[in-house]
C-alpha cells in the first residue's frame, strides 16, 4: 500500500485531534511543532516538505512529549544545527534514541522503510550510523517488552490497523 500524506494526516487528526487538540499539517522547508495560541485554536505538528518520514519523526517526537513540553514551540528543546562536533553530535544521538525508536515503530506499524537520522552531513565527524541505530533498536525492544509511551501506542494502532500490519514483534527491527 502506498504512503500518502493525506493517510497520516487524516488518521492522525482522527486519533488526536479532539483528544489532544492537536493536527499534523503538511508545511514547508523546516518541520516545527507550535502549541496553540490566539491565532490557532490547535497545537500543530508540522512536517517538511511533504516527506512521509518527516511526518513519522516529527509525530515521534510529538508522542514522547510530555504535557509542559507540548505548551512550548518544538517542545522547547534545544536543536544543533548541520555541522555539529563530535561532541555535540553524541549529545544529539543521545536525546535522539527514544524519539527515533518511536519513529520506528512508527515506520513498522505502516510498512514504511526506516533509517536513524544522525542529521550531520557538514560536521567535522562522520556519525557511527551502525552504533546508533544498534541504540535505537534496544530502546524500541525496550518498549516493545515493556510497553511505549500511551500516545505512541494509539498511533501505532491506527497506523496497523489502516496499513493492515500485524501486532509489532521484535523480529520486524532486525
Amino acid at each position: 500500500m502506498p504512503h500518502k500524506n493525506t493517510d497520516i494526516i487524516n488518521i492522525f487528526n482522527a486519533t488526536f485531534l479532539d483528544t489532544y487538540n492537536t493536527e499534523l499539517i503538511l508545511g514547508g522547508d523546516e518541520p516545527i511543532y507550535f502549541p496553540a495560541d490566539a491565532e490557532h485554536p490547535h497545537h500543530r505538528v508540522i512536517f517538511a516538505r511533504g516527506y512521509f518520514a518527516s511526518a513519522l519523526h516529527e509525530l515521534a517526537h510529538w508522542c514522547i512529549a510530555g504535557p509542559q513540553r507540548r505548551l512550548l514551540e518544538d517542545y522547547g528543546y534545544w536543536y544543533e544545527p548541520d555541522g555539529r562536533t563530535a561532541e555535540v553530535q553524541a549529545e544529539f544521538e543521545k536525546v535522539e534514541i527514544k524519539p527515533q525508536a518511536v519513529e520506528w515503530i512508527l515506520a513498522a506499524s505502516c510498512g514504511f522503510r526506516f533509517q536513524v537520522s544522525c542529521d550531520n552531513l557538514s560536521g567535522d565527524c562522520e556519525p557511527d550510523r551502525i552504533g546508533f541505530t544498534r541504540k535505537v533498536r534496544e530502546q524500541v525492544l525496550v518498549y516493545l517488552k515493556d510497553g511505549m509511551p500511551e500516545r505512541a501506542k494509539d498511533l501505532s494502532e491506527a497506523l496497523r490497523a489502516h496499513y493492515g500490519v500485524a501486532p509489532l514483534v521484535a523480529a520486524m527491527f532486525e
